[in-house]
């Protein structure tokens, strides 16, 4: 399950190699007196990782800078897990204790933090454009989970159970197993999303939302369907929608485009030779040069070469592809 493994540090207690060893990783300055440490990268079902261990008989502090977010333009999320000890990660206002058994997620494009003694914790790196291109989403960095959520123990359990193999060559299910692990985080954040403080006009849209989510991929769903559904008239539908820079129809046709990219993605991943218009008929399209047009004019390049890895830009389906605010 793990391609491979090799050492950055190997355990040592030089604080000039530390350093060294961190900035590979995106801070740009650490705080500490005595210490003992070692970063070993890991290649997980496709996804790169870093096992550190440290021990300090101080807290110590590592810092990522808004002037190193320029400089190295690293545009991608990084999974911490805490093995064993506990951590503080600070991004966005957001200060997260997390324990062995928690986990957090950081925007590595933005300034972060990292506080702890002595502990382990695994960072697994997922690239921005593939993270929200198959979650259909930004996600936004300065989220953690705890062990209580049934899905977290799920994830932590998947990822601290690889710590233990011992080094395999790839196996075929690999790609698979990358799909898996960013399923569990679309639905880790789906839930993140829920909030109780929402007014019932917010609360009504995400319940015509979720209706939208259910059914998109029916091709003869319409908007008077949705709106029977929430038990709202058309007109009051259109106004959710139109008071928030968007239409019920684009919102679906988001949806669809979403759909179809994760699709494509998963085709290339585990080399399928699915049909490209089956992949249309699954996503709600039911005329596949509508949805070549489509594809193309909003991602800026047909399905086939989305599906061989060539997606022009990073643009992804407006509506769906971000958090639509709620008031």
């Amino acid at each position: 399950m793990i391609a491979s493994r090799k050492f950055l540090i190997e355990s040592t207690s030089n604080y000039e190699a530390w350093v060294t060893g961190l900035q590979s990783l995106g801070y740009s300055s650490f705080e500490s007196d005595v210490f003992e440490g070692s970063v070993r990268r890991s290649d997980m079902w496709g996804i790169s990782a870093v096992d550190v261990a440290f021990a300090s008989r101080r807290v110590s502090r590592a810092e990522r800078t808004h002037r190193q977010t320029r400089v190295d333009g690293r545009d991608y999320y990084k999974a911490v897990f805490q093995i064993s000890g506990r951590s503080t990660v600070i991004q966005n206002d957001c200060v997260m204790e997390i324990a062995a058994g928690e986990f957090a997620l950081v925007d590595m494009a933005q300034s972060s933090s990292l506080i702890t003694n002595s502990s382990r914790w695994l960072a697994m790196y997922m690239p921005r454009r593939s993270l929200r291109s198959h979650l259909g989403m930004e996600p936004r960095g300065g989220t953690c989970w705890h062990s209580a959520a049934p899905v977290s123990r799920v994830l932590f359990r998947l990822v601290s159970d690889t710590l233990a193999e011992v080094d395999e060559p790839f196996c075929a299910g690999e790609p698979y197993m990358e799909l898996a692990i960013y399923d569990l985080f679309g639905a880790l954040l789906r839930v993140s999303d829920a909030s109780p403080s929402r007014s019932p006009s917010d609360k009504l849209f995400m319940r015509v939302c979720s209706i939208a989510k259910g059914r998109f991929s029916e091709p003869g769903i319409s908007y008077l369907d949705v709106a029977n559904e929430a038990g709202i008239s058309l007109r009051y539908l259109q106004k959710l929608f139109t008071t928030r820079g968007t239409t019920c129809g684009r919102f679906i046709q988001a949806l669809r485009l979403d759909q179809a990219a994760r699709l494509l993605r998963r085709r290339k991943l585990i080399k399928s030779d699915q049909p490209l218009s089956e992949i249309a008929h699954a996503c709600g399209f039911r005329d596949y040069g509508h949805f070549c047009r489509t594809f193309r004019r909003r991602l800026g390049c047909s399905p086939t070469a989305a599906s061989d890895g060539h997606l022009a830009g990073d643009e992804w389906p407006r509506e769906a592809g971000k958090r639509i605010e709620v008031a």
